[in-house]
């Protein structure tokens, strides 16, 4: 109901679990699985560029999208995709225009709603 694609792969129970979350949480309006949608970021790792792909783009109740991944663990690769969607985060913030962004990692399924949370203000 939440969300405008039919049937979503999930690459994982965690994400199927978020999904479900999503689709319930009275925090959310709608959100969407990044798959095939084009929303990306680029950032640099051991001196290579890359393309990182968050899991999920949700619009919250107060009109905030906020950018979620996914992950069992961390690692210094992750923290740098992090630091890469933070930056390009405050960038679009800062020109405006493009309403308010913001992102997170949920590394325990139990601080989903938590992370949910916390982003609504």
């Amino acid at each position: 109901m939440r969300s405008q694609i039919s049937h979503m792969v999930a690459d994982s129970a965690w994400e199927q679990f978020a999904a479900n979350l999503l689709e319930t949480s009275p925090l959310v309006d709608a959100y969407a699985k990044n798959d095939h949608l084009g929303f990306q970021v680029h950032y640099l790792w051991n001196g290579a560029k890359r393309r990182y792909i968050p899991d999920f783009l949700i619009r919250l109740t107060t009109g905030k999208t906020l950018v979620l991944e996914i992950k069992g663990e961390d690692s210094e690769q992750n923290r740098a995709k992090l630091a890469a969607m933070r930056t390009w985060v405050d960038a679009v913030n800062g020109k405006g225009g493009f309403g308010r962004w913001c992102c997170d990692v949920v590394y325990e399924m139990a601080k989903m709603q938590d992370v949910l949370t916390v982003h609504r203000g």
